[in-house]
């Protein structure tokens, strides 16, 4: 073989181990990443922001600030949030389900929002 040959089947192999490790990696899941979100409860029937986001198997940190004494509950997680008027209350865990989750203010059943974990 000629060293032109040799060459290029060296970059042709190259480029392939390339595109090949590119497919690899966009393909693993992502997630695994420290997400702290923070919500306002008003009156047991409102929270703002409504719509929280995560990946499968990041550490997720929700802080949750009401008006109202009472527990805000996360289904699918079973986390519950006792809240206290003025005070902040914080869990961690692991995302470790995908899905829309519920959360609502228990006492009334009361939709708050949707827990979204994105593979």
């Amino acid at each position: 073989m000629s060293r032109s040959r040799i060459a290029i089947v060296a970059v042709v192999l190259i480029a392939f181990a390339i595109v090949v490790a590119v497919l690899i990696f966009t393909n693993q899941p992502h997630g695994g990443a420290k997400v702290s979100i923070s919500v306002t409860i008003t009156g047991g029937k409102s929270m703002l922001p409504d719509n929280l986001t995560a990946h499968q198997n990041d550490i997720v940190t929700i802080n949750v600030k009401s008006d109202t004494r009472g527990e805000a509950h996360l289904h699918g997680y079973d986390l519950p949030f006792n809240c206290i008027p003025g005070q902040t209350v914080s869990e961690t865990f692991t995302a470790d389900k995908t899905g829309s989750f519920e959360i609502e203010w228990e006492d009334t059943s009361t939709h708050l929002g949707t827990f979204t974990v994105l593979p």
